[in-house]
């Protein structure tokens, strides 16, 4: 009685298994290995219905032995060669995640691309277009102040003059964080050195930059995703962290070019960044761009002591 009832359940989940197979053969547009895999479920289950029938006829035939056994012999052999078969399936499957990342890098890299080409070119029209007006207004004023003898027009045309200077350092300014000419110019080092004196020169915050990159280049679209991605980190430290200080070490060994980033602020639970809507667009940024060159970004923190951060990416 138990050996009935395990031969109904066998037969039972074996068919189940069968049809769940044969309706996957679609999904793998009917390859081979699984039409194989599909049989042998199949023929298993007619295994076992042979089995059920010689069970209620008593002793079993030894024709009815014969067609078990050849059987058993076949179902192994569709079985060991679907799985042999198997590996093109995987290795398919392999192509096709690898395609993905690539067409997803190559849409990645195209989108970096476009911004930067966007911020040179309204850098580009700022420069072009609104520096030579603000200068000519100075030109004017310039030539106002010899026939104004009023004192208070003279103390408005002091305040206008210094108005004007400021406009200019802050339109350099901004063309210069569109599209830094230092970084094209000159490098990655060369750009951060530039940037972290800007700030100190604020006295909002220290910033002690370490390299060993001078005059060194890189290929445009890397030093690109390093200095925004430094810059992202240290806008960050700046606006959320409470921090007093910044370390950055930006050094090449061999290939290896790593940016280490330190910052004794406040810190954070990086547990929450696995959430991704708790992430926020800056480090979501900086990971998507870090990793259309290949590289690897890895942030740290403990809630009082700060955070660490690494960019590591291969010449």
């Amino acid at each position: 009685m138990v050996r009935l009832v395990a031969l109904i359940i066998s037969i039972a989940l074996q068919i189940v298994a069968a049809v769940i197979a044969l309706r996957f053969m679609k999904l793998t547009k009917y390859r081979l290995s699984w039409i194989l895999l599909s049989l042998s479920f199949a023929l298993m289950a007619l295994n076992k219905i042979i089995q059920l029938v010689e069970f209620f006829r008593g002793t079993p035939s030894y024709t009815w032995q014969i067609i078990d056994e050849w059987v058993g012999v076949i179902i192994s052999f569709m079985i060991i060669t679907g799985v042999i078969l198997m590996r093109e399936l995987f290795y398919s499957l392999k192509r096709a995640e690898i395609d993905r990342a690539r067409a997803e890098k190559r849409v990645i890299t195209a989108i970096i691309n476009t911004e930067e080409n966007e911020r040179k070119r309204f850098a580009k029209d700022l420069h072009d277009g609104l520096g030579p007006l603000m200068s000519t207004i100075k030109m004017s004023l310039s030539a106002l102040n010899e026939r104004i003898t009023d004192p208070s027009g003279t103390v408005i045309l002091s305040n206008t003059n210094h108005l004007i200077n400021e406009a200019i350092n802050t339109l350099k300014d901004i063309s210069n964080n569109l599209s830094p000419h230092v970084l094209s110019n000159f490098g990655l080092s060369s750009a951060l050195g530039a940037f972290t004196t800007k700030i100190n020169q604020t006295k909002t915050i220290e910033i002690n930059f370490k390299s060993n990159m001078e005059n060194q280049r890189l290929e445009t679209d890397k030093e690109v995703v390093v200095y925004r991605a430094a810059c992202e980190l240290i806008n960050n430290s700046i606006r959320h962290s409470g921090a007093s200080r910044i370390d950055i070490e930006l050094n090449k060994l061999e290939k290896i070019i790593t940016l280490h980033f330190y910052d004794n602020g406040r810190g954070f639970d990086t547990s929450s960044l696995e959430e991704e809507d708790k992430k926020g667009m800056g480090l979501s940024n900086i990971e998507t761009r870090v990793r259309s060159v290949d590289g690897v970004f890895i942030l740290e923190s403990t809630p009082g002591k700060g955070i660490s951060a690494l960019i590591k990416i291969t010449e």
